[in-house]
Formats: structure tokens, sequence, C-alpha cells
């Protein structure tokens, strides 16, 4: 099993031109792309707001074909 000493002692080997590099895939481990805020994705959704006529959803279809226009 992989322990954080031994990956400590791992980090002491590599050179300093490439802590950078070591860093950003670090932090991608710590901090997960997209969820920065520390909200969900259900959380995110909640919020979003999609303005349309009243029947754009029973008529989707004819909107995407073009047979109805929003406007």
């Amino acid at each position: 099993m992989i322990s954080k000493e031994l990956i400590k002692t791992e980090v002491e080997k590599v050179p300093e031109d490439r802590l950078a590099e070591l860093y950003s895939v670090v932090k991608s481990y710590t901090n997960p792309p997209g969820n920065g805020d520390g909200r969900s994705l259900m959380s995110k959704l909640r919020d979003v707001v999609i303005e349309a006529p009243e029947d754009f959803a029973e008529n989707i279809d004819l909107y995407l074909a073009g047979e109805k226009t929003v406007g």
C-alpha cells in the first residue's frame, strides 16, 4: 500500500525544474475541475434558468426543426 510518507520520499527526488509540473498534478487531485466553488452538479443545475415560450417543452421538436421560432 502506498502511504503519504512514500509519496513524500519520491517528491524529494523530483528536480527543482519539474516541481511546477508536479504541483499542478497534485493540485488536480485536491481540487477537481468544475467543482472549484464546492457546489455539487445538481446544485448548479438548480440555478439554470431557461427563457423560452410557454409551449417550448411541449414543442421542442418543432423549435429544433425551425417550424416554430422564438420571438
